[in-house]
């Protein structure tokens, strides 16, 4: 009994690569690009309100593309990722933490 208890002490944990949440520097610029592409389409729908010679219904909507494409795009870029998972609680019986004395690379 003693022998199984120590060896399940001594198993190692396999943490996979795939599990990593990505960079917060890529998630910024995915994030700012989105804004970027949104706030683009709205100077566009503005422009196209003013100086497009078209029916009074196209151009409320436009205008209306205009006013609310700032709301999105803000609420878009303030929202983290879909892709990111989120964080796992590490309390759980499952989940195991490093040894402090190995946590350096190539140890």
């Amino acid at each position: 009994m003693n022998r199984r208890r120590e060896s399940r002490r001594h198993r190692s944990v396999v943490h996979q690569v795939t599990d990593a949440q990505p960079s917060l520097t890529d998630d910024i610029r995915r994030r700012e690009r989105s804004y970027l592409i949104k706030m683009g389409i709205r100077l566009v729908c503005l422009l196209l309100a003013v100086a497009l010679p078209a029916p009074w219904p196209v151009k409320l909507l436009l205008v209306a593309g205009a006013v609310l494409l700032p709301y999105v795009a803000v609420i878009g870029a303030n929202q983290r990722g879909k892709d990111v998972p989120p964080v796992q609680d590490m309390t759980s019986p499952n989940q195991n933490e490093i040894p402090r004395h190995r946590r350096e690379i190539g140890s």
